[in-house]
């Protein structure tokens, strides 16, 4: 077990945004290990998303990224709780983040339960005749895994974050949810390019 110290703890919590008794909590979990620390973090974080899940959103920010000499737009309304938390410039930064996440991966859909029956329908049509020369016995398990992936490239929450691939961006916004102590959100997104 490695040394817990006040400069890991530090690092650590400069790193993450995440309270120092948590990242303290954490890091003794982990016998000091700070990746696994990290991974503990992200646990944690999302437990604690789903507990905050039903509460009322009542404030936020809306933030716009501009790329590509304006051929390119992502723009996010971020919601929270309180008018508290909206005006906080990690929050805003964090908006701002994800509406660059939007310029540059294109989702389609928020989360992986916006996907129609319609767009699934006509994803495994495709995805069927791609898979044809599979065997029959493996054909539906590949089907599946290309109708996974589809979804995923699509979804904006699934979608690992452009900034770092380790994360995704349900995955920022549950830290975000931790490091704030309330319910965040992304209500509205959309991407617009003049090609």
């Amino acid at each position: 077990m490695a040394e817990i110290t006040t400069e890991l703890i530090k690092a650590l919590r400069d790193e993450t945004g995440i309270s120092v008794m948590q990242v303290k909590k954490a890091l003794e979990e982990a016998g000091g290990d700070t990746e696994k620390a990290k991974v503990i973090l992200r646990k944690t974080s999302s437990a604690i998303a789903a507990k905050k899940g039903d509460r009322e959103l009542g404030a936020g920010v809306a933030a716009a990224y501009v790329h590509a000499g304006g051929q390119v737009v992502g723009a996010i309304v971020l919601s929270c709780e309180t008018d508290f938390v909206s005006r906080n410039p990690e929050f805003s930064a964090l908006a701002y983040d994800i509406a660059m996440h939007v310029a540059a991966m294109k989702p389609v859909f928020k989360s992986k339960d916006d996907v129609t029956e319609e767009n699934l329908r006509a994803a495994r049509d495709v995805f069927t005749t791609e898979a044809a020369n599979v065997p029959e016995a493996k054909r539906e398990i590949a089907i599946q895994g290309k109708l996974d992936a589809y979804i995923a490239e699509r979804a904006l929450l699934e979608q690992p974050f452009v900034k770092n691939g380790d994360v995704t961006i349900r995955e920022l916004i549950d830290q975000a949810v931790q490091k704030f102590g309330e319910k965040v959100e992304v209500t509205r997104f959309e991407r617009l390019s003049v090609k």
